[in-house]
C-alpha cells in the first residue's frame, strides 16, 4: 500500500489524545455531511420544480416546430409530405395554422389566437389530456375547444345556443374599406370543449379545424403556418433538423421544445445555477472546519512527522498524507451526506410526505446528474481545502 495512503488511513481512524482536536474533526464530518446532503436535496427539490413547471407547456408544445422565415405561411407540396414521412426518427406530425383574430361573444371582446390543427394534432401534442370540460371537436366542423381563462372572461358556457361565438379575421389585400363586412372574414364557431393547462396558455388559443381557419385566412388548401412534429424516443434531433431544412431549401426555422419556450427554460437553468452557486458558499464555509481540523491535526501529530522525517521521508510525502486524509474524509462525508439525501428524496417521490396542497404533494426528482454534480463539488472543494492544509507541513515547522 502506498505509504502517504496507509497513515492518512489510520490518522483517520484513529482518535487524537487530545479531546478538543476529535471535537474539530467531528464538527468538520458533520459539516461535509450535512453539506452534501443540503445540495442535493435542494437540487432534488429545483429539478422537481422544473419538471413540474415544463409538464404545463409539454401538454401544449410539441418536440419540435417548423415556421416559415419568408412569411406568415408557406405552402407544403405532397412531395415534401412524403419526405417528411420518410425521415427516421419522426413520429408523427401535424399541420396548423396560427393567427391572432378577435373573438367576439355578446358584447365581450378578446384578441387571442385561432389554432387550426388537422386531425392528426392529439397525436402530436397530449392536449387532450388537458381537457378539463366537454371533449375535442370534431374536424371538418365549426367546433371549437377554447382555453378556460378565455371561458371565464367571456362566462361562456359549452354548447350554448343562445349566445353565439364569433371569430373575425382581417381579410387580406389591399385598398379601402367601405364596410366592416369588407375588412373582416367572419364565422360562427360553437364550443364543444374547454381545456386548462395554466393561467398564461388558458387565455391563448382557441383550437379549431385547419380547413375552417384555411378557410377564414383565405389561405389554400396546402398552405400553413407551421408543422409540429413528435420525435420517436432516442431520435437524433440534430439529423431531423437538416433534412427538414433540406426538404425546404433552408427556407424554414426549426425550433425543439427549449427554443419554443426559450424565457422559461433560462429562468428555470438560472434559478438552479443560482442555488448551486449559494449552497456551494455554505459548502466552502463548512469545509473552513476541515481545514482547522487538519491543521490542528498536524499540530498534533509533530512529533511523529518529525520522526518520519528524520528517517528520510520528504515533506511532500508528509504533506501527502493530511492532503490524502482530508480527501477521504471529503469522501466518505460526501458519501454519507448523499445517501441520506437520496432516501429523503426517494421517501417523498414514493409515499408524498410533504404536501403543497392536499392533493398535490411537493415534487423532487432523483437525477444522478446531481448525485455526480454534489459528489464532484464535495471532492474538489474537500481536496483544495486539504491542499491548503496540508501546505503547512514544511521543514520550518518540524525543526
Amino acid at each position: 500500500m502506498n505509504f502517504p495512503l496507509y497513515i492518512a488511513q489510520r490518522y483517520l481512524r484513529s482518535n487524537s489524545k487530545n479531546s478538543a482536536i476529535n471535537i474539530i474533526n467531528r464538527i468538520a464530518s458533520m459539516g461535509i455531511i450535512v453539506g452534501a446532503l443540503a445540495l442535493f436535496v435542494v437540487l432534488s427539490v429545483f429539478s422537481g420544480l422544473k419538471e413540474f413547471s415544463l409538464s404545463f407547456t409539454n401538454n401544449i408544445d410539441p418536440d419540435l416546430k417548423i415556421n416559415s422565415t419568408l412569411g406568415k405561411s408557406f405552402e407544403v407540396t405532397p412531395t415534401q409530405e412524403s419526405q417528411i414521412k420518410k425521415i427516421a426518427g419522426i413520429a408523427s406530425y401535424s399541420k396548423i395554422i396560427e393567427e391572432r383574430v378577435l373573438f367576439v361573444y355578446g358584447d365581450k371582446q378578446e384578441v387571442t389566437y385561432l389554432k387550426g390543427v388537422d386531425s392528426q394534432f392529439t397525436k402530436v401534442n397530449p392536449i387532450v389530456k388537458s381537457l378539463y370540460n366537454g371533449q375535442w371537436f370534431a374536424y371538418n366542423t365549426a367546433q371549437v375547444v377554447v382555453g378556460y381563462g378565455l371561458a371565464q372572461k367571456f362566462s361562456m358556457g359549452l354548447l350554448d345556443f343562445n349566445t353565439n361565438l364569433e371569430v373575425f379575421v382581417p381579410k387580406p389585400g389591399r385598398g379601402g374599406i367601405n364596410s366592416p363586412e369588407d375588412a373582416f372574414n367572419k364565422s360562427t364557431i360553437y364550443p364543444i370543449g374547454i381545456y386548462a393547462i395554466s393561467e398564461d396558455l388558458d387565455s391563448k388559443y382557441v383550437f379549431a379545424d385547419l380547413g375552417m381557419a384555411q378557410e377564414l385566412l383565405e389561405y389554400n388548401k396546402n398552405q400553413v403556418s407551421g408543422i409540429e412534429f413528435k420525435e420517436n424516443p432516442g431520435a437524433d434531433e440534430t439529423a431531423i433538423t437538416a433534412q427538414l431544412n433540406a426538404i425546404f431549401h433552408n427556407k424554414i426555422t426549426v425550433k425543439n421544445r427549449a427554443q419554443l419556450n426559450e424565457s422559461l427554460y433560462k429562468m428555470l437553468n438560472t434559478e438552479n445555477i443560482a442555488v448551486y452557486l449559494i449552497f456551494t458558499l455554505v459548502i466552502i464555509i463548512a469545509l473552513f472546519n476541515l481545514i482547522g481540523a487538519l491543521i490542528m491535526m498536524i499540530l498534533d501529530k509533530k512529533g511523529n512527522l518529525k520522526t518520519l522525517f528524520n528517517l528520510g521521508v520528504e515533506i511532500k510525502s508528509l504533506r501527502k498524507i493530511f492532503l490524502l486524509q482530508g480527501t477521504l474524509l471529503s469522501f466518505f462525508g460526501g458519501l454519507i451526506g448523499l445517501g441520506i439525501g437520496i432516501a429523503i428524496v426517494l421517501f417523498q417521490q414514493h409515499f408524498e410526505l410533504i404536501m403543497i396542497t392536499p392533493t398535490l404533494p411537493y415534487p423532487v426528482v432523483f437525477s444522478l446528474e446531481n448525485v455526480a454534480i454534489v459528489m464532484g463539488t464535495i471532492m474538489v472543494l474537500g481536496f483544495i481545502a486539504s491542499l491548503i492544509a496540508s501546505s503547512r507541513v514544511s521543514e520550518k515547522l518540524l525543526s
